[in-house]
């Protein structure tokens, strides 16, 4: 009866459940744990119905032990139906959040290792100075700080944190820390976007996760082993040399000075337990004891770097990062990018395709990809003189075509090498394409028009009236079509132009 205990009714004697509870129920089931509204709760709905139905069968084979359980659903029919339409709008929202964020990608990666390095040499410069003293870095300087708390850790026999005045914005800024949490933010999302790993599993690499593989012709290769997580199967990723760079950097980091990784427990908050000690990688020193990062910590560390990205590139002010972009980001990458989807899927940690297709059928690169191939194909079959370099004389009747196509009213959209169809009677003409600034001039020709047309019937002349009134009701139709037109305003297209060359990355 858990669902019975959501819906505040633990008394519950059996699953008959109620109109007035099940509402109840369902109104509780919309809002998440944050108190924001669940979009999908299909798989909630679908799964109680699926429970109700396995009780009939139950009850069918083992009547005795089952049969005092079934109960009709609460949930109708109608409450289900649509699910295929309502699952492919998630898929939508998906691919435009990976669309969203493909672009800013680089730019993400980019000011966090150029922060990173920024922290780095400034952490090595100030280390070495005293209080007072300055330091230029990149244009901006800085001037150390001491206290007495600094000269007190040292005199007890430890490291004294390098603190700084940024003498341009005035912030002091602990050089220790600040270097610190540059480095593992910068790991972390190398890791995600390199490998494809979940957070979690990301979280659960130790160093015996770092394994290599000789191929019969000598050459190594470099394994990350991840661990069983959700799909409870272990799998194996070959790393690239980014990837090998970026694990090597953090196993450095924790074995400086000959020291060993420290062996911690990792609560696992969705099993609710702690894990045998490890050399787990991604862990930090919080004041004098290690602790292994959380997803929390990861998910506010990117949210920092988007908020502060924010201020520069306007692309940030409504788009974040989560761990879970990067693996779909690299999922996109690697499929449109040629590697065979059960590939990719392995990769991933998927036991069902579909799942892996729903993770790169963002871009169209394929569709986009064969057609491309056609169109070389075609252009191969077309006999090859059509291909021979323009003559001069050839260009130049180019370009009298496009001259010949202006007139007074606007433009001609005539076909290059056909002639005009309509005798240069351009008002009756459906090619022309009215300029909006002549429409002061349509005004102007319905003028005279509507003068020949009294001076035609006061003549009697017949078929000059039927030839005008043509005519007008031709002029009147583009005048209206201009001006509608005219009134949209330009839509700006978001067309990239060419970004300032951005300063060299560091090493």
């Amino acid at each position: 009866m858990i669902s019975a205990q959501l819906a505040g009714a633990p008394n519950q004697p059996d699953l008959r459940i109620d109109g007035e509870l099940y509402q109840r129920w369902r109104d509780r089931v919309a809002i998440r744990v944050d108190g924001k509204g669940q979009r999908d709760f299909d798989p909630i709905l679908r799964a109680v119905r699926a429970f109700y139905t396995d009780l009939q069968a139950w009850a069918a084979a083992e009547s005795e032990q089952w049969a005092i359980w079934v109960a009709p659903c609460p949930i109708s029919d109608a409450e289900v139906r649509g699910y295929g339409i309502r699952k492919r709008r998630v898929k939508e929202r998906m691919d435009d959040r990976t669309r969203q964020r493909q672009p800013l990608l680089n730019t993400l990666l980019e000011h966090l290792e150029n922060r990173y390095g920024h922290l780095r040499d400034l952490l090595a410069q100030a280390a070495d100075m005293v209080g007072g003293q300055t330091v230029t870095l990149e244009g901006r300087t800085y001037q150390r700080l001491w206290s007495r708390v600094d000269e007190r850790r040292l005199r007890l026999g430890g490291l004294a944190n390098v603190r700084v005045l940024d003498l341009e914005s005035g912030k002091h800024i602990n050089v220790t820390h600040a270097e610190d949490a540059a480095f593992w933010e910068w790991t972390i999302v190398e890791v995600l976007r390199h490998s494809g790993v979940r957070i979690e599993e990301a979280l659960e690499l130790t160093h015996l996760s770092i394994r290599q593989y000789q191929r019969p012709n000598g050459e190594v290769i470099a394994l990350l082993v991840i661990a069983p997580s959700k799909s409870d199967r272990e799998r194996v990723i070959p790393m690239s040399a980014e990837l090998f760079a970026v694990v090597a950097a953090i196993v450095r980091r924790h074995t400086t000075g000959g020291q060993t990784i420290p062996l911690l427990p990792r609560y696992d908050p969705k099993e609710r337990q702690s894990s045998a000690p490890m050399p787990f990688l991604f862990q930090r020193k919080i004041g004098t004891k290690h602790e292994v990062m959380s997803d929390t910590t990861v998910v506010n560390m990117l949210k920092r770097r988007c908020v502060e990205l924010a201020e520069q590139h306007p692309g940030f002010l409504a788009t974040s990062f989560t761990p879970h972009d990067f693996r779909r980001l690299l999922a996109t990458e690697l499929v449109n990018s040629g590697l065979p989807i059960h590939i990719g899927a392995a990769l991933l940690g998927h036991l069902n395709l579909q799942t892996t297709r729903g993770y790169v059928a963002v871009f169209n690169e394929d569709v986009v990809r064969h057609y491309q191939g056609f169109l070389d194909r075609r252009r191969q079959a077309r006999p090859t003189d059509e291909y021979r370099p323009v003559t001069e004389p050839e260009w130049l009747g180019f370009e009298e075509h496009f001259d010949q196509r202006k007139v007074e009213l606007g433009g001609c959209a005539r076909p290059y090498s056909t002639p005009c169809q309509h005798e240069h009677a351009c008002l009756r003409c459906p090619m022309i394409n009215i300029n909006p600034k002549m429409l002061p001039r349509l005004d102007e020709i319905e003028v005279d028009l509507l003068a020949r047309r009294a001076r035609a019937e006061a003549e009697g002349w017949l078929g000059e009236i039927e030839g005008i009134d043509l005519t007008l009701s031709f002029l009147r139709q583009k005048r209206d079509q201009t001006r509608r037109l005219a009134r949209v305003a330009p839509v700006d297209l978001g067309i990239p132009g060419i970004a300032p060359r951005s300063p060299a990355r560091r090493e």
